[in-house]
C-alpha cells in the first residue's frame, strides 16, 4: 500500500527542524481515524477537509510540539490536504482487495482445521483459560498500587490539613503570611503525588502487553500442527489477534494517564481556595479557614475513591477484553464463520506498521 507518507512526513519533520515530539503512533491515529469517519459520505466530509478535517488535526498535533511550525502553516496546509482526498482513496481501494483476501485466507484456514475442530477448541479453551490465570495477578497489582498511590495522597492531605488548624488554633495575628506556604505546599504535594501516581502506574502496560505476547506465541504453536501448509495464514490472524490486544493495552495507558490529570484537576481547586480565602482575608477569615480544613479531608477522600474505583474498573474490563479477543478468535476458528469485517484490522496494522517504519528510517538519517 503506498501511502505518500514520506512526503508528508519529510515536509513536517522539516519544518519542525526534526525537533518534533511526535510519535508515529499519533500521525496514524489522525489518518486512521480520518479514513474511518469517513464512511459513505466520503465526498461531502473530503469537501470540507479545508475547515474542519485531518488538516487541522495533523496542524494541532505538530503545533503541541512544534513551536516554529506555526511559521509555515499555509504550506502545511497546501501538503495535507491533496494528502488526505488521496489518502482516502488509496486506503478505500486497499481496503477492497484486503477485504477479498483475507475472507479467501480465511476460509482456507477454516477448511483446513476443520477435521480438527474440535481439538482446536480444545486449544484455544485452554489457552483462554491460561491468559486469565497469568492476568489475575496484574490485576491485583494494579490495585495494590492504586490503593498505595492513594494512600499516599490522602496522608499528605491530612497533614497539610493538621498544619492549616494547628495555626488558627495558635492564634496568630497574620494568618495570611503564616499560611501562605501551605497554599504553595498543597498545590505542589497535588501535583508531585499525582506525578507519583502516573509514574508508579505507567510499567502496568507494559507488562500486560509481554503477557499478550506470550499468550499469542504459545496460541501459535498449540494450533500450528493443525494448519499444515497454512502458517503463513494462521500467522497473519494471530498477528491480528496480538494487534487487537495491544491496541486495547493502549487504550488503558491513555485512560490511566488520563485518570491521573482528571484526578489532579479534581484536587487543584482546594488550594486555589485556600490561596483565594488568605487573599480576601476579612474578619471572619479564621472561621472560614477553620471550616476550610474540617471539609478538607472528606473532599480529597471522595476524588482519590472516585479516582481508585475508576482505575479499578479500567483494570478489570481490559481483562475481559483481552480475554473477549482470544474468545473471537477461538469462533472465528470454527468452521463457516463469517469474517467480513476482519480486513479493517489488518488495515489498520498495515497503516500504522509503515508510519512506524517511516519514522524509524527517518531517526536513522538523522543519528
Amino acid at each position: 500500500m503506498e501511502l505518500k507518507a514520506a512526503a508528508l512526513i519529510v515536509s513536517l519533520l522539516a519544518i519542525a527542524g526534526a525537533q518534533a515530539d511526535v510519535s508515529a503512533d499519533q500521525v496514524a491515529d489522525v489518518v486512521w481515524n480520518y479514513f474511518t469517519q469517513l464512511g459513505s459520505n466520503a465526498q461531502e466530509k473530503v469537501d470540507q477537509l479545508q475547515q474542519s478535517e485531518i488538516s487541522q488535526q495533523l496542524q494541532t498535533l505538530f503545533q503541541d510540539n512544534v513551536q516554529t511550525v506555526s511559521m509555515y502553516t499555509g504550506d502545511l496546509k497546501k501538503q495535507l490536504i491533496p494528502f488526505a482526498t488521496e489518502l482516502h482513496a488509496r486506503l478505500t481501494e486497499e481496503s477492497r482487495k484486503l477485504k477479498e483476501q483475507i475472507q479467501q485466507e480465511m476460509e482456507q484456514l477454516q477448511a483446513r482445521m476443520s477435521p480438527f475442530a474440535d481439538d482446536v477448541h480444545q486449544q484455544i479453551s485452554k489457552n483462554i483459560q491460561e491468559l486469565q490465570t497469568k492476568l489475575a495477578p496484574y490485576a491485583e497489582e494494579l490495585g495494590v498500587q492504586v490503593e498505595k498511590s492513594t494512600a499516599d495522597l490522602r496522608q499528605q492531605m491530612v497533614l497539610l490539613r493538621q498544619n492549616v488548624q494547628a495555626k488558627l488554633e495558635e492564634n496568630i495575628g497574620s494568618l495570611q503570611s503564616s499560611l501562605t506556604p501551605y497554599a504553595d505546599e498543597l498545590q505542589q504535594q497535588i501535583n508531585q503525588k499525582v506525578e507519583d501516581t502516573k509514574r508508579q502506574l505507567a510499567p502496568y502496560a507494559d507488562e500486560i502487553k509481554a503477557k499478550v505476547d506470550e499468550s499469542v506465541e504459545e496460541l501459535r504453536k498449540s494450533l500450528s500442527p493443525y494448519a499444515q501448509e497454512m502458517q503463513e495464514q494462521l500467522t497473519r490472524q494471530l498477528e491480528g489477534l496480538s494487534f487487537q490486544m495491544k491496541k486495547s493495552v493502549e487504550d488503558l495507558r491513555s485512560q490511566l494517564s488520563e485518570q491521573t490529570e482528571q484526578l489532579r484537576l479534581k484536587l487543584s481547586p482546594y488550594a486555589q481556595e485556600l490561596q483565594q480565602k488568605l487573599e480576601e482575608g476579612g474578619a471572619d477569615l479564621r472561621e472560614s479557614l477553620a471550616l476550610y480544613a474540617q471539609g478538607l479531608d472528606g473532599k480529597v477522600g471522595q476524588q482519590v475513591e472516585e479516582f481508585r474505583q475508576a482505575v479499578m474498573l479500567q483494570g478489570q474490563n481490559l481483562n475481559r477484553q483481552l480475554v473477549q479477543k482470544m474468545e473471537e478468535m477461538r469462533q472465528k476458528l470454527e468452521p463457516h464463520t463469517d469474517t467480513v469485517g476482519d480486513h479493517l484490522v489488518f488495515l489498520e496494522k498495515d497503516v500504522r506498521d509503515r508510519f512506524s517504519s517511516f519514522f524509524d528510517s527517518l531517526r536513522q538519517l538523522g543519528n
